[in-house]
C-alpha cells in the first residue's frame, strides 16, 4: 500500500480530530495509527517523526483526503481567533489538532440521528452493525470493511429489518430519515447552501430529529461553520465557564470549530 505524506502537519492531530466526538467510523490501530471508512474509501492515517502520512496515491489524496480533512482551511488563524476569553483560549490550545471533517451528508445525518441518547461506543458498534449489514464490501491492507449504505438502500428497508443493528427506536427514524433523502424531499445538497438557522428549520422537521441532532448534522454533515451542538458536556462548560444566556455567534463562522475545542477540552477534564 503506497504512503503519502500530508503537506500540513500543524493543527492535524490524528487523536483529536477522531477523538473528539465528530465521526464515528475510525478506530485506533494499536500501531500508532488510525484505520477507518470514509466516503467510500478505507484508509489509514498515521504519525512518524512529527509528520503525517495517510494511505493512497497523491490523486486519491487530492480527489479524496484533501477535502473530507479540510486541508484549505486555516485552522491556526481560527484558533488564535477564538482567544475571546480565557476559557475558550485554553480550550482552543488544548484542542490544536482538531480539524472539521467534511463528511459524507447523509452518512452525517444517520449517524447523529443513531447517537441520540448514546454513547459514542454504542454508537460506533451500531454504525458497524449497518455498514456490515447493508454496505458494500472494501478490502484494504489484507482486511475486510464495509462503505455506509445509501439513503436509497436503506429507504428500501422496513423498520423491522434493522433487528440486527440493536438500535431500538432509533430504526424507524433512520428509515424515515433515508426515505426524504432517497425520494428528494430533503436535498442535503441544496440544504448546504442554507443559513445556519434555515438548515437547522430543515432538518428538525424530520422524526428524531432535536436541536442537538441537527446542529451536529449542519456542522459535520453541511459543513455550515456556525452550527454550535450542545450536549451535556457542553452543557456543563457553558454553566461553570459562560455567562447566562451566552450567545455562540460571538465566535462568528468559528462557533462550530470553538465548539469542538469546548467539547474536547470539558469531556477530557481539564478546568
Amino acid at each position: 500500500m503506497q504512503y503519502i505524506q500530508i503537506e500540513k502537519k500543524d493543527d492535524f492531530d490524528p487523536v483529536k480530530i477522531f477523538e473528539c466526538g465528530q465521526c464515528f467510523r475510525w478506530n485506533a490501530d494499536g500501531r500508532g495509527g488510525y484505520v477507518g471508512v470514509a466516503m467510500g474509501r478505507a484508509a489509514r492515517v498515521y504519525t512518524e517523526s512529527g509528520s503525517i502520512f495517510i494511505s493512497g496515491g497523491e490523486e486519491e489524496y487530492a480527489d479524496v483526503w484533501r477535502g473530507y480533512f479540510d486541508m484549505d482551511r486555516n485552522y491556526s488563524v481560527l484558533r488564535k481567533r477564538l482567544g475571546t476569553d480565557d476559557y475558550t483560549a485554553r480550550a482552543a490550545e488544548f484542542g490544536a489538532g482538531i480539524r472539521i471533517l467534511k463528511q459524507d451528508r447523509w452518512e452525517a445525518l444517520c449517524s447523529f440521528i443513531i447517537s441520540q441518547c448514546n454513547n459514542i461506543p454504542r454508537i460506533k458498534k451500531i454504525i458497524e452493525a449497518l455498514c456490515s449489514a447493508f454496505g458494500d464490501e472494501l478490502s484494504f491492507e489484507g482486511e475486510k470493511y464495509h462503505s455506509f449504505p445509501s439513503a436509497e438502500r436503506i429507504a428500501a428497508l422496513e423498520p423491522e429489518d434493522l433487528a440486527v443493528l440493536r438500535c431500538g427506536y432509533r430504526a424507524e427514524y433512520i428509515i424515515s430519515a433515508a426515505r426524504e433523502v432517497a425520494s428528494g424531499r430533503l436535498d442535503l445538497d441544496a440544504l448546504a447552501g442554507k443559513s445556519c438557522s434555515e438548515a437547522l428549520a430543515e432538518l428538525k422537521k424530520l422524526r428524531g430529529v432535536g436541536d442537538k441532532v441537527a446542529n451536529c448534522v449542519v456542522l459535520f454533515g453541511l459543513q455550515i461553520p456556525d452550527a454550535f451542538p450542545i450536549d451535556v458536556w457542553m452543557k456543563k462548560a457553558l454553566k461553570e465557564h459562560y455567562p447566562p444566556g451566552f450567545d455562540p455567534s460571538v465566535f462568528g463562522d468559528a462557533a462550530g470549530l470553538a465548539q469542538q475545542y469546548i467539547f474536547y477540552y470539558t469531556r477530557s477534564g481539564q478546568e
